[in-house]
């Protein structure tokens, strides 16, 4: 592979005697990762229904490798149905290595299209709110539909500048997840088009805007809260320097040690003007080191360690008489909605998070969880309602087995006979899902189901 002279001359500079083994590795194929939704499932009920063969990713308690070239993981039904995430293995770390807590408030700074804050929601595990943020309205757009995917309803997916946040989140969150935009140099190995993107904008471009982003964050984290900054680049302009800077400009913040593995290379003080020794427990992760591409992690508290307050987000807005047509839908849901959350605009009904501010002027792709729409006297339940509900949450299903066709025919959109799986009189919403795990909706009616399975998210 054909790279920059000035990036070959950096990197012999930051790896002395092991640059001939990295740039062995490009010879190398590359790896290939999923990563389990332990808001679905657990990783060992995971390891037995898998149908391709996998291998643990020895630092990531829920991350495998796959082979890419003989499997099709995102063609499966269980990738339809949200029990995993396909994730370059190197790239599953920032989020990992984030101590998320059922209960705290997270921001994802930068999150399409999506790897970091999936990961971070099911760590909540409904409890707290992810504000899942990206400045461009397209990847958003990506960045939501992994989200409803993977079942994650105490959510807001906005599309903001980083800045425009500050006003509305001042020292609101207890972790905040940067994986900057940044010059890539850690992705040149999987994706060749990343070398002339390096060299229309390399470090100096990006390290200003890391910079603006850091300190940004930084005023929106909560005393003794902890973010975690992150680069798939291995510049020290983006890496080290930038945590510099935020210690310069912050000195209430301190380097935290993050949980280590035999592969990762300690942070280099020297690379900066400081030579603070504390950016030493900063990361690196090179790909002659370990079976991934590049990485770079910094963990960061703001002040001392302090109790987090328990049930702040548990407050609503009282009880609220609902629509008839949504009260009789809910009559078959088995799992607690909270009335007092939810939130009417026009046709649509949401479950909002409690404890928010006044958001008014954000750009939002989604707040909360769109539970469904009103139409002329009756519900419609949406796509991502069913996605956040296990089978024992919803009183009438129809549950297929993985070998019945049903199940690419249902993800295709077909119409489906069930009158094998239904009472001979059964009509209404159904959840459909296959071994157990929800897929979407359908509504039955004499032995039929009419296919309500979102179009945007078909089976091609």
């Amino acid at each position: 592979m054909n790279l920059p002279a000035a990036f070959e001359e950096k990197m012999r500079a930051l790896l002395g005697d092991e640059f001939d083994e990295y740039i062995a590795c490009y010879e190398e194929p590359r790896y290939y990762g999923m990563r389990v939704n332990t808001g679905k499932i657990s990783v060992e009920e995971f390891e037995k229904i898998c149908p391709f063969e996998i291998r643990k990713i020895p630092w990531i308690e829920n991350g495998f490798y796959y082979d890419g070239d003989k499997v099709s993981p995102a063609k499966h039904p269980y990738y339809f149905a949200g029990l995993y995430y396909l994730q370059e293995p190197s790239a599953m770390t920032p989020a990992n290595r984030l101590p998320v807590e059922p209960g705290d408030k997270v921001l994802d700074v930068c999150a399409a299209p999506g790897g970091k804050a999936t990961e971070l929601g099911a760590k909540l595990q409904g409890e707290g709110v992810l504000i899942a943020n990206d400045i461009s309205s397209s990847r958003a757009k990506g960045l939501l539909k992994n989200i409803e995917v993977f079942g994650i309803g105490n959510v807001l997916v906005l599309s903001e500048e980083p800045g425009r946040l500050e006003n509305y989140f001042t020292e609101y969150f207890d972790k905040i997840l940067i994986d900057a935009p940044c010059s890539g140099e850690g992705m040149f190995r999987k994706d060749k088009k990343m070398v002339s993107a390096w060299e229309e904008h390399g470090p100096d471009f990006f390290c200003n805007i890391q910079k603006s982003i850091i300190l940004q964050a930084a005023r929106m984290l909560k005393q003794g809260g902890m973010m975690l900054y992150s680069t798939c680049t291995f510049d020290p302009k983006e890496n080290e320097q930038v945590i510099e800077h935020l210690l310069k400009t912050y000195p209430e913040f301190r380097i935290l040690k993050i949980a280590p593995y035999e592969g990762f290379v300690q942070g280099m003080p020297e690379v900066t003007e400081s030579r603070d020794p504390s950016l030493a427990d900063t990361v690196r992760i090179f790909p002659h080191k370990m079976k991934g591409e590049g990485h770079y992690l910094a963990l960061v508290q703001k002040g001392e360690p302090c109790d987090r307050v328990k049930g702040e987000l548990t407050g609503g807005k009282g009880k609220k008489k609902l629509p008839e047509e949504l009260e009789e839908f809910l009559n078959d849901v088995k799992k607690e909605i909270r009335t007092d959350l939810l939130d009417i605009h026009g046709e649509r009904v949401y479950v909002m998070p409690a404890g928010l501010p006044n958001l008014k002027g954000l750009r939002f792709l989604r707040t909360g969880l769109l539970l469904g729409e009103l139409k002329k006297k009756r519900f419609e339940p949406s796509q991502a309602f069913a996605m956040t509900l296990k089978k024992d949450d919803y009183e009438k299903i129809v549950d297929l087995p993985l070998e019945d066709d049903r199940v690419s025919r249902y993800l295709k959109g077909e119409t489906l006979d069930v009158d094998d799986l239904v009472e001979t009189k059964a009509k209404g919403w159904y959840l459909v899902c296959v071994d157990g795990f929800p897929l979407g909706w359908g509504k039955v009616s004499n032995g039929t189901l009419k296919n309500k399975y979102l179009p945007g998210w078909r089976l091609c």
